[in-house]
């Protein structure tokens, strides 16, 4: 026997096709950004010079469209895998409306801050602002990275390429937008704890 075929029958894989390796490293490399931003958040915040304020409501309504995006999206991935290609679509046309209803939401919170008076630069900005117009958005450019992600998946449903045996699409998908909406609540939280 070759030693070199022997050694290749040996070698153990993830078994994770090359594409969820490739999402898994983006959402590492994402989570890396989101924790050094978070990091300097809270040690800008204790040199002192820091501007309190409210945050705006909108903010915990987006929370909730968020989860339930994300239940949509459980919905169509579960539904594809009994082959309920209606649902499939019914579940991602869901998700992907929420995702928008998100993002609007977004915006509508942005100018509640502005409303207050807290600014993203200028002469009347703070850092303590700054760095939630950052935060928000960096997860909204995110967000919309994964709507187009959802869009083309969607397609992808139309077009009979995601069923019970090809849901490659639909599950790297599903661990996307869930992995947005746990970095949302995240953020969530830790603005409402430090702001």
């Amino acid at each position: 026997m070759n030693p070199i075929e022997t050694f290749s029958e040996k070698e153990v894989g993830l078994g994770w096709h090359p594409k969820r390796v490739l999402l898994i490293l983006l959402m590492v490399s994402s989570t890396m950004i989101f924790a050094s931003l978070t990091s300097g958040f809270i040690v800008r915040r204790d040199e002192g010079n820091w501007r309190e304020f409210d945050l705006p409501t909108i903010m915990l309504l987006n929370t909730v469209v968020i989860a339930l995006s994300s239940i949509a999206l459980q919905w169509a991935y579960s539904s594809a895998k009994k082959d309920e290609i209606g649902r499939v679509k019914i579940g991602l046309a869901l998700a992907l409306g929420l995702g928008l209803v998100f993002l609007v939401g977004q915006w509508l919170c942005w100018g509640d801050l502005v409303a207050g008076r807290t600014f993203f630069g200028g002469i009347d900005a703070n850092v303590s602002g700054s760095f939630v117009y950052v935060l928000m958005g960096m997860h909204a450019f995110h967000l919309l990275a994964g709507l187009i992600f959802l869009a083309v998946v969607l397609r992808r449903t139309f077009n009979y390429q995601v069923h019970s045996r090809a849901l490659l699409s639909i599950g790297n998908a599903s661990i996307l937008w869930h992995f947005l909406g746990a970095l949302w609540l995240y953020l969530y939280l830790f603005l409402l704890l430090n702001h």
